[in-house]
């Protein structure tokens, strides 16, 4: 069973089938899948989230190689405002969007932190490896900031069109080794 997750500012909840509306709610925004890779629908239809959810986020979780949560502020627990997940995938272990009005506020910097900590020191997983359009500057920010590092770039395909592609890792000892010099980082 996936686990509730918590920040100074955040509630992290795993992901159901009753946060389509407000995944509907919040997501479809250009700010928002700019940048995510192009099997996001856009324009985003009208039963995109709960579509989502029913056929990729929910099973796959179920099938225990993906684990998805929605983020929500501490002082408004009842909105979804983004999503934080973790894969079990080549090369894509992390991911997140965030609504427009709440980004560059530091809370995907602390919801990443937490889904991290999670991966390596619940999940016991050796790397962690993050794909981002490389014109995403705030993503890459995000990034820098929890300690990856660029290891490979090539050509993606994203809802925006074709970009450079960077790769961002961190391993499970550097993440152990941040935490040491940096305790209170979650």
């Amino acid at each position: 069973m996936q686990p509730i997750l918590f920040t100074e500012r955040l509630i992290l909840r795993p992901l159901i089938l009753d946060d389509a509306e407000g995944i509907q709610q919040q997501f479809p925004h250009w700010d928002v899948v700019r940048y995510l890779n192009d099997q996001v629908p856009w324009p985003y239809p009208a039963d995109g989230a709960r579509c989502y959810l029913e056929h990729v986020a929910l099973p796959a979780m179920a099938r225990g190689d993906e684990w998805h949560w929605s983020i929500r502020l501490k002082s408004a627990p009842d909105l979804l405002i983004g999503s934080v997940s973790l894969m079990d995938s080549v090369d894509d272990n992390r991911g997140f969007w965030l609504g427009p009005q709440w980004q560059g506020q530091g809370l995907m910097t602390e919801a990443s932190a937490a889904v991290t900590h999670y991966w390596f020191e619940v999940l016991g997983r050796d790397v962690l490896r993050a794909p981002k359009a490389a014109p995403n500057l705030g993503s890459r920010r995000i990034s820098e900031r929890t300690g990856m590092r660029l290891i490979k770039s090539d050509e993606g395909r994203f809802v925006g069109g074709v970009f450079a592609r960077d790769i961002w890792e961190m391993t499970r000892e550097e993440w152990l080794q941040a935490r040491r010099v940096h305790p209170l980082q979650r």
